[in-house]
């Protein structure tokens, strides 16, 4: 695939964005924005890598970016106005972009809670998140980074928790273009940061609450949860709350949970 287009990218979105910057390949775009915002980069720099070296998931994963087939990019946010305890709803906020965006590329898409993006009759996996806090001298900030596969997977890419495969929007049947998708997901997620920085961080009040839980293929699933200390929870998942959990129910009891890797598992008989 080709190049992507710098001065095209920046014609299209440096109404919204301060910054966009592409380089041909680095070891991870969120690591180099973690350290851009402690230098007192701007709120909303864009940093996108047509290849990751040291791609960066949840939980310290790597994220493996083939060089020219994905969307590899990062957005420093400085949200004044919000408080910090509402930054990791960001990541919901990217989820609905991510839905956004798979859409105007023609593949219908949901999302795996927290923000995982599924794809195809057998749904594989086709994006991630992953928001990480920074404090600096001008006050804390997020570096939140998503991972889009858009064309044909050239390399293996191993199997998610759970087994869950990988996938691309090409794959699905969608539009292969790597610059019309960062256009449509940067277009999408302004406008849904916008809305959520407006409200002070609150995912309902910014009207993203109602769209998430309604592309939450979580919801209403026998979920397996491995939390981040090795243990693990069976449930049914039956809402998203305000705060970005899922509250999973277990044997009648109703947890909200912020954090873990939520395995889809087969409805009981």
């Amino acid at each position: 695939m080709s190049e992507l287009d710098v001065e095209d990218l920046r014609a299209h979105l440096l109404d919204r964005y301060a910054e966009v910057d592409v380089v041909a390949a680095t070891g991870s775009t969120n690591a180099d924005l973690v350290a851009a915002a402690e230098r007192g980069a701007p709120d909303r720099s864009v940093l996108i890598a047509e290849e990751q070296t040291a791609g960066r998931g949840r939980r310290s994963r790597t994220w493996v970016s083939p060089p020219g087939s994905g969307l590899y990019l990062s957005v420093l946010l400085r949200p004044d106005g919000v408080p910090v305890a509402k930054f990791g709803t960001l990541a919901l906020v990217a989820g609905v972009a991510l839905v956004r965006a798979a859409r105007s590329a023609g593949v219908t898409a949901t999302l795996k809670w927290p923000n995982d993006l599924l794809a195809g009759t057998n749904p594989a996996k086709c994006a991630g998140v992953l928001a990480e806090v920074v404090t600096t001298a001008g006050g804390p900030a997020v570096v939140l980074g998503i991972g889009l596969n858009v064309g044909p997977l050239g390399t293996a890419v191993p199997a998610g928790p759970g087994g869950l495969p990988a996938t691309s929007l090409a794959q699905e049947g969608g539009d292969p273009d790597r610059a019309a998708a960062a256009i449509a997901l940067l277009g999408a997620f302004d406008e849904a940061e916008r809305a959520w920085r407006a409200a002070g961080g609150d995912l309902g009040g910014a009207g993203l609450l109602a769209f998430y839980r309604a592309h939450c293929s979580t919801l209403g699933r026998r979920v397996r949860v491995e939390l981040p200390d090795g243990s693990e929870l069976r449930g049914l998942a039956v809402d998203v709350d305000a705060d970005g959990q899922v509250v999973v129910d277990i044997a009648g009891t109703r947890r909200p949970l912020s954090a873990g890797d939520v395995v889809h598992v087969r409805d009981l008989a």
